[in-house]
């Protein structure tokens, strides 16, 4: 199982170098469902992937000139505070609640992603950054980037367009800023009572910043947008998995009880149907009233 979670881990930092988040959404269920690692843990060291992979993939936009170190330091440091109060409260709250509350971030990022939307408008340049809403939108993304170990960057991108005035690539690159800063901080707040096992996490990341290098250089290359939506569809899916996983024994038998029940009607009113409108059709009609010439 190490070299299927080495080579998803490369597919989560390839999507963090292309999309300046997404990618990390998947690196909590490669590291419980196929690492084995008990689920705070996967967390923590979560929060520790994509602070790495997110700083190295950085160094490239920062390189082209796609990072704006003000509002990403601003909307970081808001975001550092919230999510060490995430990773502080993370540890104490039920394993069950952390995966559904992952998986409710799941299929919100897979439906952000998937959804057709035009790419949202920048605030024109000389109007002041609203340093107020940046801050309390970074404290509440970095709260969930705590809690869940995501890194939140299809919340991120949206809210530097929108609040900092950024064109969309400059707010991916960002966005890479703003996510190892909240990162860390979450990871420092779940170290106080987590313990890693850093002889995974060590070669997850590195496979993890090999994607993001990959995949910061093909940024701007492709046709994004395909991607994005394939992307958004393979995320809803492991969304439903692992929701599915979580759900009770007996509430997933109500589920497929109700499931059977409305297929078994859909059939029986499609065939009455059917019956319906072939004894309505001529050639059905008693021919023995028909006169001869």
């Amino acid at each position: 199982m190490i070299a299927l979670t080495l080579a998803a881990a490369v597919v989560v930092g390839m999507t963090l170098g292309l999309f300046g988040g997404g990618g990390s959404i998947l690196t909590v269920p490669v590291l419980v469902y196929l690492a084995g690692v008990p689920t705070k843990a996967a967390i923590a060291m979560s929060l520790f992937v994509v602070a790495v992979t997110s700083a190295v993939s950085a160094v490239g936009h920062a390189r082209a000139g796609r990072i704006r170190w003000r509002t990403g330091l601003i909307f970081g440091a808001a975001g550092m505070a919230g999510a060490y109060g995430g990773g502080l409260i993370g540890p104490y709250l039920p394993e069950a609640l952390l995966m559904a509350a992952f998986a409710g971030m799941m299929l919100a990022t897979a439906v952000a992603m998937i959804r057709d939307r035009t790419t949202p408008r920048a605030r024109p340049a000389h109007r002041d950054l609203p340093v107020l809403h940046v801050i309390a939108e970074g404290v509440v993304v970095g709260l969930v980037t705590g809690l869940v170990g995501a890194g939140g960057g299809f919340l991120v991108v949206p809210a530097l367009v929108l609040l900092g005035g950024l064109p969309m690539g400059v707010a991916v690159g960002t966005s890479l800023v703003v996510i190892a800063m909240k990162s860390l901080a979450g990871l420092a707040g779940y170290l106080h009572s987590v313990t890693i096992d850093w002889s995974l996490a060590l070669p997850v990341t590195a496979a993890a910043v090999v994607g993001g290098l990959i995949g910061g250089g093909f940024a701007g290359r492709i046709n994004a947008d395909r991607l994005r939506k394939a992307f958004g569809w393979f995320v809803l899916a492991m969304g439903a998995f692992v929701l599915v996983q979580q759900a009770p024994p007996a509430l997933l038998h109500s589920a497929w009880t109700v499931a059977g029940a409305a297929l078994a009607a859909a059939v029986a009113l499609v065939l009455w149907r059917r019956r319906s409108i072939a004894g309505k059709h001529p050639l059905h009609e008693d021919r023995s009233s028909w006169s001869k010439p």
